[in-house]
């Protein structure tokens, strides 16, 4: 059977008999179900951040703005790390991971494709 390529951007590369990422090889004829996941990203530090900022400015600084924006801008440019977990018989592995939900998305389908591909 020939080898068909379903995706190969960004150093990912997925065929139908393999998936190569990060140097690692994986057999597709191993891999019995792909995943995604999300872990969202840690918010203490600019809660911390914005309750410094808080207090400093009810204490009567205008330094405690700048903690203020300071806070806001770190939420807000806090991304969720996306996943791609493989399944196989020798257990769940987490092989990609990534903060561009569309790239992620995409080496997704390109892993179904190649399964339902190789039949």
């Amino acid at each position: 059977m020939e080898e068909t390529t379903f995706f190969d951007q960004g150093g990912v590369k997925v065929t139908n008999s393999r998936f190569i990422v990060q140097g690692q090889t994986y057999a597709m004829n191993g891999v019995t179900s792909v995943k995604n996941g999300e872990t969202s990203p840690s918010r203490t530090g600019s809660i911390v951040a914005a309750v410094i900022g808080i207090a400093t400015t009810a204490a009567g600084s205008m330094w405690g703005l700048i903690f203020i924006i300071g806070a806001i801008f770190w939420w807000v440019k806090q991304k969720p790390t996306y996943h791609i977990l493989l399944s196989s018989a020798s257990g769940e592995n987490e092989a990609l991971s990534g903060q561009d939900s569309a790239y992620i998305k995409g080496v997704i389908a390109a892993l179904n494709d190649a399964l339902v591909h190789r039949g």
